[in-house]
């Protein structure tokens, strides 16, 4: 989801409490905060020698104390958040991901929203590595070993001979 998506859901229902879903559906404790606005810029170069650029807005979130807990972030007070950090906008066409502390600070790209009872929901979708190089380190984009794909919790493999596995 882009800013221009975003803002354009906060606006529709901007009396709610805005609550953000995990991937795996678990959801932020209501009472989290917006700390952060910003835009961030990725200057790289990949595995394979291409020089590449990467920008995007993320919002921070941050979960404090229980004491909080009358504390409900509603999605127009979030549109009011995005309008302050309208300098730092270059394009509402970039994409936005949320920031959030649950053990490890992870960052989430934004999937959807829509009204879910007394709420507009916002689910989170999780972000994967790949290698932007596949060509030039030799990598091939399906499994390419004969067998039989399996997907495991870290990778796409192989089911070869007597059950083994080889990682694609």
């Amino acid at each position: 989801m882009n800013l221009s998506e975003l803002k354009a859901c906060l606006q529709t229902h901007p009396e709610l409490n805005l609550a953000f879903v995990l991937p795996d559906g678990r959801r932020v404790a209501p009472h989290f905060h917006v700390t952060e606005v910003g835009r961030v810029e990725k200057n790289f170069v990949d595995c394979g020698g291409t020089f590449r650029r990467d920008e995007r807005y993320v919002l921070q979130t941050h979960v404090g104390s229980p004491r909080d807990d009358g504390h409900r972030l509603t999605a127009g007070r979030l549109g009011k958040i995005l309008d302050l950090a309208q300098p730092l906008v270059t394009s509402e066409a970039l994409p936005v991901e949320v920031e959030y502390e649950d053990g490890l600070i992870s960052q989430f790209s934004l999937q959807g929203a829509g009204l879910v009872g007394s709420e507009w929901a916002v689910q989170l979708a999780p972000k994967h590595t790949d290698c932007l190089a596949k060509e030039k380190c030799g990598i091939e984009e399906e499994c390419g070993c004969g067998g039989e794909e399996v997907e495991t919790e870290s990778a796409r493999c192989c089911a070869g001979p007597a059950g083994s596995t080889a990682c694609c």
